[in-house]
């Protein structure tokens, strides 16, 4: 008997006079998605690349299958433009912390909105998050907004070299499109070469690649505290150490462990602190806000010593949100939520897999947020990943090979993931298992994720 996903959402969006509209169960066909390839190709040559976010884009999404627009959310599920309905695992590419439409930081968005937007003085919800941000976040002296991840890192980049004297920069991640870290990739055009010669690189959870690449010229030491990989053998605090003794700022890029891992970030969760903090993302549930926030000595610098101000810093409906946000996140406890129903996930994943007999495929990471990863001896990885994404699709989930979680992924949510898991697996090792992962594929397959750099553990020259 074929299992009917019970919805939390009774009615779907769908448009008169089009196909009947897929929704989130075992579909017997894949999505029709006539609207969104007739947006894609109006934007043919309109929007660069496509998109405003690389990881949204059509070429993280097997094309022809997948969706390209979608037009509404209501909780953990989505609607595309044609009215086909998915469970979210994307959640925004991270922002998403409560989930779509949350009636609470809705009303605060629609409160505020009828007294104004953006105005001609201060407005007092600048305080407000202010004083919640530090009180919720470990170090957290003094805060200042932005609307970007990458305004906030580059900020704090430039705190770090006006407070030390020094310019080079050691980072481990990544930090966003601005020229100081851009200049690392192969991504590097249009960015002078005197930039790229103060930007190096070092490997995660590998202290002694950071040593080797210390000399008396590096202002700051930027990282993610935790990608999907866990600190391993003290790595942080080795780090905090190592910054202390050399007279180097350390700096956490919290755009995905913050108010994710816990509501105080990683520095909470792991027990480490950073100088200064940077935060966007899951902080105001879909609205764009971006938190720089750290030690008093280094924060004051905004002050009078480094010009770091923008017209829409203190824009008031991200701040409602990210008050109402930060308020849901700590009276519900989300972050044990999110961890809780990802090792779910990860855990069933990974016991599927293990039952078909699939050692080529896993589930890792932060229970908060996981990866699944592809490795086979004879069968590419990302073709490997676009026939799970392309079944998963065909059955209502809307999955980038990752698992961004928000407080209202249900139960039955991740009780229907794993039924899908099952069967896209037993699909995945009988295409694996006769040499036909390419011919299983409906559309064209996705591209590599741009995130590595080129050149990793790069360290300055010795003079």
């Amino acid at each position: 008997m074929v299992y009917v996903y019970k919805k939390l959402i009774t009615t779907v969006y769908r448009r008169e006079q089009k196909p009947m509209a897929n929704t989130v169960k075992f579909n017997e066909a894949y999505p029709v998605i006539e609207e969104s390839n007739q947006y894609y190709q109006r934007a043919t040559g309109l929007i660069p690349a496509y998109t405003q976010t690389l990881a949204k884009g059509p070429g993280q999404y097997i094309n022809g299958i997948a969706p390209k627009y979608l037009q509404k959310g209501k909780g953990s599920h989505v609607w595309d433009v044609d009215g086909n309905e998915y469970i979210d695992y994307q959640m925004g590419i991270g922002p998403i912390s409560l989930g779509y439409a949350y009636e609470a930081v809705d009303n605060a968005i629609r409160e505020q909105l009828n007294d104004g937007i953006t105005f001609s003085q201060m407005h007092p919800l600048e305080v407000e998050v202010a004083e919640l941000v530090r009180e919720v976040v470990p170090n957290a002296e003094m805060v200042r907004y932005s609307k970007t991840g990458c305004d906030v890192t580059t900020a704090a980049v430039r705190i770090a070299r006006a407070a030390t004297g020094k310019d080079k920069v050691l980072c481990c991640g990544y930090h966003g499109w601005h020229d100081w870290y851009i200049s690392v990739t192969d991504r590097d055009k249009g960015i002078p070469k005197s930039v790229s010669q103060l930007i190096f690189t070092f490997n995660y959870n590998d202290i002694e690649s950071v040593e080797n690449s210390i000399d008396d010229d590096i202002a700051c030491i930027i990282l993610e505290p935790t990608v999907f990989e866990a600190p391993k053998d003290g790595f942080l605090q080795k780090l905090r150490g190592l910054c202390i003794r050399k007279g180097i700022v350390l700096i956490f890029d919290e755009m995905w462990t913050g108010f994710r891992l816990s509501v105080g970030g990683a520095q909470q969760y792991f027990g480490v602190d950073a100088d200064l903090i940077c935060f966007s993302k899951a902080v105001a549930n879909g609205m764009p806000i971006s938190i720089l926030c750290g030690k008093k000595a280094l924060m004051q610098l905004c002050d009078k010593d480094i010009f770091f101000f923008t017209t829409f810093g203190g824009e008031t409906l991200s701040l409602a949100a990210a008050k109402a946000t930060i308020n849901e996140l700590r009276q519900h406890n989300v972050p044990e939520y999110l961890a809780s129903q990802g090792k779910k996930l990860k855990d069933g994943y990974n016991a599927i897999a293990k039952s078909l007999d699939m050692p080529y495929t896993a589930c890792n990471g932060m229970d908060a947020r996981t990866i699944i990863t592809f490795s086979h001896a004879t069968e590419n990885a990302l073709l490997m990943k676009s026939l799970v994404q392309q079944e998963m699709i065909k059955r209502g989930i809307l999955w980038g090979g990752f698992h961004n979680l928000c407080y209202s992924h249900t139960d039955a949510d991740i009780d229907y993931t794993l039924q899908v898991y099952s069967e896209a697996l037993s699909l995945l090792k009988k295409a694996v298992d006769g040499n036909n992962v390419a011919g299983s594929l409906q559309g064209l397959p996705v591209e590599p994720v741009f995130r590595k750099t080129s050149n990793f553990n790069t360290k300055p020259k010795r003079p």
